[in-house]
């Protein structure tokens, strides 16, 4: 039985899971959280919300986990640009967790689902950037593919199954709370702080603050169209420089130098090195020659007057975005090490 006002989110530990969690508790909604290590209890510590065990690879143990739920926010999802195996750690992953979830949801008898999808499943051709540009043609990265390919996937079934569904396509989140292991967003302010970007990559990111995106999943679920898609964002981009000379300003006792531009061959050449000797210690590179290729110089400016519209989406700046993010971080130095 359908239990009134009753929430699942997936993926609760993660960054924007954790927020969506403590958003909903706050609008006095009951809350179901669903992990894969249930023994990562830090992120729950003094929230009212059941936590379970479950994974998007299982489908059976979503359909446990989402028995009597009214609204699934499908958050959980392999949120990686690099991977030694990236087809099978981020791509496969991501596919199937999406078909899972989606029919453990309609098996369960769920009424509506959000979908947390991403600006990577955005045509970037015509600027601003908006939601009825269509999807991303660029095929070289893994987990953009996964994110065009499950958005497309989810609609698609949800449609098959009867089910609502409506998607939210957030930017780079940043904000509190946060725990470790950081996300790719988080990680490049990290990066700045620590004093290791050495060079202006021209790389943009669009800021947005986690609990924005958090507030717009569940006006998503109160007023979205279902079938439709939203951008979670902020209008214009910064460049990683940009940011860099911004927090400097914020920050001028740590003396942070801003980069200085080097020709886009020497940044390929870098770029090599950082992946030969990331593999060698089998770990993620700070750079990688597909991260030029695909994003230096990549204008991430969107259109978000269908959110603001029909949502009532209204973000923070990116520069309010970051001073609270930095400001976050300077407190918690266990995040920086």
């Amino acid at each position: 039985m359908i239990q009134e006002n009753l929430s699942l989110v997936s993926g609760a530990n993660g960054h924007l899971g954790n927020n969506l969690v403590r958003f909903l508790l706050q609008q006095n909604i009951s809350v179901r959280a669903t992990v894969r290590n249930i023994n990562n209890k830090k992120p729950f510590e003094g929230l009212d919300c059941e936590v379970v065990q479950a994974d998007i690879t299982d489908k059976a143990s979503f359909v446990k986990a989402l028995q009597g739920v009214e609204t699934f926010y499908a958050v959980g999802a392999s949120f990686k640009l690099w991977a030694k195996d990236p087809k099978k750690e981020i791509y496969d992953v991501n596919i199937e967790g999406t078909r899972n979830t989606i029919e453990a949801a309609a098996e369960a008898g769920v009424k509506r689902i959000v979908y947390v999808s991403s600006i990577a499943a955005l045509d970037y051709t015509n600027l601003p950037t908006k939601e009825s540009n269509g999807y991303n043609p660029d095929r070289r990265d893994m987990y953009y593919n996964s994110k065009n390919d499950g958005e497309k996937l989810a609609f698609e079934l949800a449609k098959q199954l009867g089910v609502e569904l409506v998607s939210i396509m957030p930017a780079a989140m940043i904000g509190s709370e946060a725990f470790l292991p950081l996300n790719v967003s988080y990680g490049v302010l990290k990066l700045i702080l620590n004093k290791q970007i050495p060079m202006d990559t021209k790389i943009t990111l669009n800021w947005i603050d986690v609990k924005d995106v958090a507030e717009g999943c569940y006006l998503a679920a109160q007023k979205g169209r279902s079938g439709e898609r939203y951008i979670l964002a902020n209008e214009k981009c910064m460049t990683i420089t940009d940011t860099t000379a911004y927090a400097g300003k914020l920050y001028p006792e740590l003396k942070l130098k801003v980069p200085g531009s080097v020709p886009k061959p020497i940044l390929y050449a870098i770029a090599g090195i950082m992946e030969f000797s990331a593999k060698l210690k089998g770990q993620a590179p700070v750079l990688t020659r597909k991260d030029i290729s695909m994003f230096s110089g990549l204008q991430q400016n969107f259109d978000i007057s269908k959110s603001r519209k029909e949502l009532g989406f209204n973000p923070k700046s990116p520069e309010e975005a970051l001073k609270e993010a930095f400001d976050y971080l300077m407190k918690h130095a266990e995040l920086l090490v």
